[in-house]
């Protein structure tokens, strides 16, 4: 039986290793072999050799300590996956793991090796420098994570923000159409969240494009696009942009030739139907940090600017 525990665990180890290096490497097959690995370890190699050792032990009053190490190790293995593979709640499930082992294992192991007299101190000073490790490791993978993500987030400013410049340098068209009124309205309103957005972190628009995104203070806190956009209106968060997408989406189905374009216009702006109900659907994917909500904002506008190209007849 130890053998082939030994097998599994050696088969479970090297599954995780390869994923960790394609991942690292961004080849195809990372996020299947890192989820088959870590499933593969929680849920099949440690339960197994907890349940070896407990046997062999023949100790019942270690049965606790068992469980919280199985319990442990679920729980901050799964928060490293989440955080890893960018899936929604990984920020919470990597704030939970952090302190769980100092919450739940720490003191069971402590009360349990108390009642051992011949328990050797120096095992309980590797366990401590062991959840020293594991919380410095989770806390650079997420910082590690997270700064990725705002690398990305950045150079899709970069590319909205050279888009931008580009169309700016068109020919000034003088029409006065509809759907080109309705997409100025809603121009000047992403200007304005941007502002109230930018003012609150103690800079500008101009300074946020030259700067491509880098002069964000703040630019991983959650939820702080919303709250700036609560304290310079009244309305409820996101409610008149929204308002002024869906008014254009109507202009664009009631104008001849524009059929398709409204069809497409809620993907563009990433519209989801199932927020329909929701007074922030504009803003239901941006939560998560102040500089991708700005993001959105610029793609909104970059789009905006391309759809009234379009739309615009020649003078």
């Amino acid at each position: 039986m130890k053998q082939k525990i030994y097998i599994l665990g050696i088969v479970t180890a090297l599954i995780i290793f390869l994923g960790v290096i394609f991942k690292v490497n961004h080849w195809p097959g990372a996020g299947y072999m890192l989820i088959l690995g870590i499933a593969a370890f929680i849920l099949a190699f440690l339960p197994l050799s907890l349940r070896n050792h407990y046997k062999a032990e023949g100790n019942k009053q270690n049965l606790l300590l068992h469980v919280a190490t199985w319990l442990t190790c679920f729980v901050v293995f799964t928060g490293m996956l989440f955080k890893i593979m960018h899936w929604p709640g990984g920020g919470i499930a990597m704030s939970i793991s952090i302190p769980f082992p100092y919450i739940v294992f720490l003191p069971v192991f402590l009360v349990t090796t108390a009642k051992n007299k011949n328990f050797n101190i120096y095992n309980t000073v590797f366990v401590l420098l062991l959840l020293a490790a594991i919380s410095v490791f989770s806390a650079l993978l997420a910082l590690n994570v997270s700064a990725e993500r705002l690398r990305d987030s950045y150079n899709l400013s970069t590319h909205y923000i050279k888009v931008e410049k580009v169309l700016n340098q068109l020919p000034a068209r003088n029409s006065q159409s509809t759907v080109c009124v309705k997409i100025d309205e809603a121009l000047k309103i992403v200007y304005e969240y941007k502002e109230s957005i930018l003012k609150r972190e103690g800079t500008s628009a101009e300074q946020w494009e030259n700067a491509e995104g880098n002069v964000l203070v703040r630019h991983d806190s959650p939820d702080a696009a919303i709250i700036a956009l609560s304290l310079a209106s009244n309305e409820i968060v996101g409610e008149k942009l929204d308002n002024s997408l869906k008014t254009l989406i109507k202009e664009l189905e009631n104008t001849p030739g524009c059929e398709d374009l409204a069809k497409a216009i809620p993907s563009i702006f990433d519209l989801r139907q199932q927020y329909d109900d929701d007074p922030n659907r504009v803003f239901h994917n941006l939560t998560n940090t102040l500089s991708w909500t700005l993001i959105y904002l610029d793609g909104v506008e970059t789009n905006l600017k391309l759809i009234k190209t379009v739309v615009s007849p020649n003078d």
